[in-house]
């Protein structure tokens, strides 16, 4: 961010577009006058200054609200482990009551699986990409002994044909 400070009323104005996405009814909500809120709001996203406060804000933003794939295979991992504990309301014939439990076995098995999504081991497209690749391979490999063949015929041939010239070389 530049080193020249926004005037409060600039970090109202985007405080109120990050949570409008309008800059017209950021403006008005900023303090702006509603007869130049328009061109205030659309200028004020030019600004060097306040475009770059916006970007700093959002990353803040997602970086607090966001959950990344890091924590989302973390939750993941401690639900599969039975770490990760769930209130449950339990009721008897004279009382209500919680308590935290781990998350039942078909949710573990589900949260296992999530996990194992992420890894190519697992993938289901990845096993299909290695049945192809080993099937080209297999191919490759049968035409090449193909190929082998037909040279070896051909190199054969050839012998004879060079004992021909040789003989034919002989008479000249």
């Amino acid at each position: 961010m530049s080193k020249r400070k926004l005037t409060p009323k600039q970090r109202k104005f985007v405080d109120e577009y990050i949570k409008l996405g309008n800059a017209t009814q950021a403006a008005i909500n900023a303090g702006y006058s509603k007869r130049t809120a328009k061109s205030i709001g659309q200028e004020n996203l030019t600004k060097p200054d306040l475009k770059s406060f916006i970007d700093q804000r959002m990353a803040e933003i997602e970086s607090h609200r966001i959950m990344d794939a890091q924590e989302a295979l973390q939750l993941l991992t401690r639900i599969a482990r039975g770490e990760e504990k769930e209130t449950v309301v339990v009721s008897t014939q004279f009382d209500v009551d919680t308590i935290e439990k781990e998350a039942d076995l078909k949710t573990r098995i589900a949260a296992a699986k999530e996990i194992l999504k992420r890894y190519p081991d697992s993938d289901d497209l990845l096993k299909a990409q290695v049945r192809r690749a080993v099937a080209d391979a297999e191919i490759a490999e049968t035409k090449a002994k193909e190929i082998q063949k037909v040279n070896q015929h051909d190199d054969s041939t050839i012998v004879v044909d060079d004992l021909e010239d040789t003989d034919n070389d002989g008479e000249d």
